[in-house]
């Protein structure tokens, strides 16, 4: 059974493009695009790249070769995915160098041989203080990976240890591969946007409409379609004869745009390098609250037969919600109320703003209160001691610090002039008084209030 292809993705220049018309044209549309001419500066364009263009294995086993990393057997499927192996850098490396040679010699070694694909590489927190690459400011508004700079996704640290898979370190990958590795059909994590850029190689894209979405599930919306090249069984997946496709190449130095929902798959056509995020703000944060809600709805119902038994059935419903969609309610929550408090403390404190960015900032919280507000209408934060002290969190160092890059960020995005921001206490005594009187956010309902107070009470009230 083929794929019916029925058109190519957008292709832009980089240069030519401005925040507000990304924003505009791809992000609020939810549109994918490939842009060109955003990496030319990157460190990693020179040093991981030979002369003539391909992967510099070598820099990699003599700087890196003993970060332990993931890769994928793209000749073996594990449950829903590739199987994952552990190794290290130099391992790969090794393996990755003997295949080129063997293939390059016209030696067939087909026995045993497998693709391998090194996926999900912790670059930027491994190697802090190597600069391969800067975000590009079209992709900066990163609630995501900011909020993880300064914080840990689950707060809790006695039910949920530091698995890998839950309490992940942030969301900036390097995924390294020869030609013909591949990444099977999925959708991003938590719905999130992401976007990829090519440090050297090509790929080949293959997107399916969110709208399409359903037709790649069976008929339980439990099962996805695996690699949509090999023949799908019709009787379990009776919708993907109808689905149709958008593709693209990537070529050296693109960057495609990802929006959330949209099921892609993905060929190396060359040995390729790239840098992968995935991000979310406030464009596309209703698509991470309803993935959110809809396995929370899920995971109740998969344990629903030993509520009456267990010791407490909601801790146990946002432990497994965690453990497989990466995030529980609870962690929403509190992303959502320190996220808040950034951008109360960035509005009062930026004064004057530019108006792009005012508006960046009035779009963030009135969308945290729109998602506040579904919470409040689903039941979503039921479980006990969900709080954040305000008085605590204002004077925490670490909160501040927090605050200084949201501010960084968003004037490197709007292109205003980078001012250091201070935060005398009077000023942290003002935010405070936004709060209620017991100085606590507990509650979807106490966020919503403490953003009403501030727009009524605020010298940069929302518009």
């Amino acid at each position: 059974m083929g794929i019916e292809i029925v058109g190519h993705i957008e292709k832009i220049n980089g240069k030519e493009l401005s925040y507000n018309d990304f924003a505009e044209r791809y992000l609020a549309k939810s549109k994918p695009v490939v842009i060109s001419d955003l990496t030319e500066d990157w460190r990693g364009r020179e040093d991981w790249v030979t002369e003539n263009g391909l992967p510099n294995l070598n820099f990699f086993a003599t700087h890196f070769g003993k970060s332990k990393v993931q890769v994928a057997d793209c000749d073996k499927r594990e449950y829903t995915d590739q199987k994952r192996l552990e190794m290290s850098v130099l391992e790969f490396v090794e393996k990755w160098d003997k295949d080129s040679v063997k293939e390059d010699n016209g030696e067939d070694d087909d026995d045993g041989k497998s693709v391998l694909y090194l996926k999900d590489w912790h670059f930027v927190k491994e190697y802090p203080d190597y600069t391969a690459y800067r975000t590009p400011p079209l992709f900066s508004d990163d609630w995501l990976n900011i909020y993880l700079d300064h914080y840990q996704m689950h707060e809790d640290r006695e039910k949920f240890q530091k698995y890998d898979q839950i309490s992940c370190s942030d969301y900036r990958f390097v995924y390294m591969g020869g030609k013909g590795s591949w990444t099977p059909l999925h959708a991003d994590v938590f719905r999130s946007y992401s976007w990829s850029a090519n440090v050297c190689g090509r790929k080949r894209w293959l997107f399916l409409p969110p709208s399409q979405s359903h037709l790649v599930y069976d008929r339980y919306m439990k099962n996805c379609v695996y690699n949509i090249f090999e023949e799908v069984n019709e009787t379990k997946f009776p919708g993907f004869k109808e689905t149709t496709w958008l593709e693209c190449i990537q070529e050296l130095g693109d960057t495609i745009f990802v929006p959330s929902g949209w099921h892609h798959q993905v060929y190396n056509l060359e040995d390729t390098i790239s840098i992968n995020h995935n991000w979310l703000n406030a464009y596309n944060l209703s698509c991470v609250w309803e993935l959110l809600w809809k396995d929370y709805k899920e995971t109740e119902e998969s344990i629903e037969d030993i509520r009456d038994i267990a010791d407490d059935f909601e801790a146990l419903c946002q432990r497994n919600l965690a453990a497989n969609t990466g995030m529980n309610l609870n962690d929403f929550f509190i992303f959502m109320s320190r996220f808040a408090l950034g951008n109360m403390v960035l509005q009062e404190a930026l004064n004057p703003c530019s108006s792009a960015m005012a508006q960046n900032l009035v779009l963030n919280l009135l969308t945290i209160k729109e998602m506040m507000m579904k919470m409040i209408s689903a039941g979503g934060v039921t479980a006990k001691d969900v709080c954040l002290d305000l008085r605590e969190t204002l004077e925490d160092p670490q909160f501040i610090r927090f605050c200084s890059d949201l501010g960084r960020t968003y004037r490197i995005i709007h292109k205003e002039e980078d001012n250091k921001v201070l935060f005398p206490e009077e000023f942290l005594v003002k935010i405070m008084g936004f709060a209620d009187q017991k100085m606590q956010i507990c509650s979807p309902n106490d966020l919503v209030e403490m953003i009403d107070r501030f727009n009524t009470c605020s010298s940069n009230p929302l518009a």
